[in-house]
This record gives structure tokens, sequence and C-alpha cells, in this order.
């Protein structure tokens, strides 16, 4: 166990620090433990994750298609034109549409196609980029804890605890309005200074025409057909029993073929570090659950307040927000499934459960989902954007994403606490 934790913190120092390069880093890193056998080769491979895998190379297949069309820079001159310039309105209705966006595809997705709009924003704007993709990979992380579909956490709860979409919809989405709303205070605070627009930059866009940034209309019609089909996928998967990776890689594909792309050049376009770094961090957590350290973690964190039920949910709460934010969430909630599931049917098995049980899981849900908001390698969505940030000219350090993420990740955290209190006497 503690080869495996050196290892892991070595590593995740050279990824914060940036002495070495992410992908690079990550991937010796997930390399060593394999060669040291601190993890069986063939168990290292169930870790990865092809779903996310899978996920983000369609995805990215869909976005560097479309992004050739010009829709990005028409929906990004549309938005500053009807706002006419004024970064208060565009910020917020971007950040809004990221959470709702999120909710209903998956907070990954999301950043994939909205990071270059809001990076166009922010050239014509002529404001700070980085901010700005913080806060929308925060957003998309805190929109997609609204469904079971929006966060893998949320999918990998509701297969382990018979949770249906509707019952997410009912307990979830109100407390994630709630906690976007408290926190475009914070992203109100974050801009007041640096989101300030010349004259001239607004009177630019009185006068624009986005239907001029179309470059090739009937490319974009056949390319918004096959993104709707992909939509539709995501939306029926889930009865289907299809899972989302399968439907943007094989969407993807179609789109290639249906818009003549040279599958080569489109290959070339897919962030193919930002692959490899996940497939690294997979590996790396998934060695420390092997080793047995998520088992001890749960034994200090909650098997001694079994006997104080919402004592427990508000450790569920914090404890795996914690784990979280160190580890991934992803990681974390497979981790920490079991305990919850041992947890709830001995609270089922009482004559007369002290609360709901239920609760239980809804607390492990807010936890994992806002806990990985806390820093850059929390969630799959925050090094998405990183990742897409960096590839376009912008860095975005772990030391700046804190500094946005904190204040958020706790105000989010200190909200879902509040919730569990109530729904104590709700459920």
């Amino acid at each position: 166990m503690i080869p495996s934790l050196l290892i892991f913190l070595i590593t995740f120092i050279l990824i914060v620090t940036e002495r070495v390069n992410r992908t690079a880093a990550s991937v010796i890193g997930a390399g060593i433990m394999v060669l040291l056998g601190l993890i069986p080769h063939e168990t290292a491979l169930e870790f990865i994750d092809l779903d996310v895998i899978f996920l983000l190379i369609g995805m990215m297949l869909v976005v560097g298609i479309l992004q050739e069309t010009g829709l990005f820079e028409w929906t990004a001159i549309w938005i500053a034109k009807k706002s006419r310039g004024n970064p208060y309105l565009i910020i917020p209705g971007v950040l809004a549409a990221t959470a709702i966006l999120s909710a209903f595809l998956d907070n990954v997705t999301t950043v994939v196609l909205v990071s270059p709009i809001c990076i166009l924003i922010a050239q014509i704007l002529e404001i700070p980029a980085v901010p700005l993709l913080s806060f929308l990979a925060l957003y998309s992380n805190i929109g997609g804890t609204a469904t079971l579909i929006g966060d893998p956490p949320n999918i990998l709860i509701a297969s382990k605890s018979g949770l249906k979409f509707i019952d997410f919809i009912i307990v979830l989405t109100p407390i994630v309005l709630c906690i976007a709303l408290l926190n475009l205070t914070l992203t109100w605070l974050a801009f007041r200074k640096i989101g300030r627009v010349s004259d001239h930059v607004k009177q630019r866009f009185v006068k624009a025409s986005p239907e001029l940034a179309i470059t090739d209309p009937a490319r974009l019609k056949l390319g918004l057909i096959v993104f709707g089909g992909i939509l539709l996928g995501f939306t029926l998967g889930q009865w289907l029993h299809v899972e989302p990776g399968i439907v943007a890689l094989t969407g993807g594909f179609v789109m290639l073929a249906v818009c003549g792309e040279n599958i080569r050049l489109a290959l070339e376009k897919v962030e193919w570090e930002v692959i490899l770094l996940l497939i690294g961090l997979f590996v790396l957590v998934g060695t420390l659950e092997h080793q047995g350290v998520f088992a001890l973690l749960n034994d200090v964190f909650f098997k001694r307040f079994a006997s104080s039920p919402m004592v427990l949910a508000q450790i569920i709460l914090w404890g795996s927000a914690l784990l979280s934010a160190f580890f991934g969430n992803i990681p974390v909630v497979i981790a920490l499934i079991p305990l919850v599931n041992t947890v709830v049917n001995h609270m089922s098995s009482l004559p007369v459960p002290p609360i709901s049980p239920m609760v239980m899981w809804w607390s492990l849900a807010l936890g994992t989902c806002l806990g990985g908001n806390a820093t850059l390698y929390g969630a799959a969505a925050n090094v998405v954007t990183s990742q897409i940030a960096f590839r376009n000219g912008y860095r975005i350090s772990y030391r700046k994403f804190l500094l946005y993420s904190l204040p958020v990740t706790l105000l989010s955290l200190l909200t879902g606490s509040l919730y569990l209190l109530l729904l104590e006497y709700i459920l």
C-alpha cells in the first residue's frame, strides 16, 4: 500500500507543479505501478473507463467537424450581438446554458462542445479566457449533478441503488438550481473587474452579421442532423442500455462519413493528450483501490459513525467530496458504493429507520459530483477543459483553478449539507 501511495503522490505533485508534462507524468506513473507489480496488467485495464474514453473521442470528432463549418463562430457572435457586448449578460447566460446542457448530456460532452465558444467569446470581447473556461468546468459539474445522466458518479450510483431517472429529477434538480443561482454571485465578483469591455468593442457587435461566419452551410446541415441523432441516442440510451460512449463514438464516425471528412485529418484533431492523461489517472487511482487504500479510508471515515445516521450522511457528503478532490470522483464513487450500499441495507432492515436510507445515496451523489469541482483533477470535465485551453494557447494552472473552484465548491457543499438536513423530514 505504501509504495503505491508514494508513487501516486510523486506523480500527483509532478502533474500539479507541471515540472513534467501532465500527460507524460500520468502515463509514466501508471506504467511504474504496473511494472512494479502493484497492480496486475489485466486489472489495470479494467480500471480504464472506456465509456469516458469513447465519449471523448467521439465528441472531439464531432466538434472538429462542426468547427470547420463556422458554427461556433456564429454562436459566439450571435451571443455577443444579442447582449450588445455586455459581459454581465453573456457570461451568466453561457454558464447557465452550460449547466442545463450538462444535465441532459453529460458534463464532459458539454465542455467539449462549449469550450470553443467560450474561447471565441473571450477573444471577441477581449476579456481573459482562463476565468471563463474555469467557471465553464465548474458549472458543467454543478449542472451534471441534477440528473441521472449528467455526471458519471450519478450513473454509477443509479446502477447500484435502483434509483430511477425521475428520482434524481425530483430530489437533486431543485437543490442544483439553488446552488447554481447562489454561485452566480461568486461569478459576478470574479468578473467584476476582469470582465470590462470597451465601448468600441461593444459597438462592433451592434453591426455584426453572425451568418457571415458560416463557411459551409451544406456540411453544417448534414452535421447538425447527425448531431441531433447523437443527442437522441444519449436520451434513449438509458432505456436501450447503450452507453453514451458507444453513441458518441459511432455518431462521430457517422458524421465523418456523411460529411465526407478525411478520417486521418479528423483524427489528428482529437485531443490525444487528454485521452492518455485520463488513462494514466484511471490506472493510478485504480491501483490505490486495488491496494486497499479506499477500504482503509472507509473504515476511518464512515464505520465509526454507523449509529448516527444523519452524522454519517454528512460524513459521506464531506468525506466523498474531499476524496474526490484529490483522487477524482469516478474512482471514489466506485470505491464508496459498496459501503453506502451496506449502510442502506442495514438501515432498511430496521423496523423503523431513523431517517430514509435513500439519504445516504443522495449524500454520495452530492459529495462526489460537487467535490469533483474542488481541484483541476477532481472531475474529468475539469481535465478536459484545461487541456482544450492549453491547446488553444491558454494555461489553466492548478493554483489558478483553485482560486475559482474552492469558493464555488465550499458554497455548493454547504448548501448541499443543509439540504440533507431538510431531506431528513421530506423523505
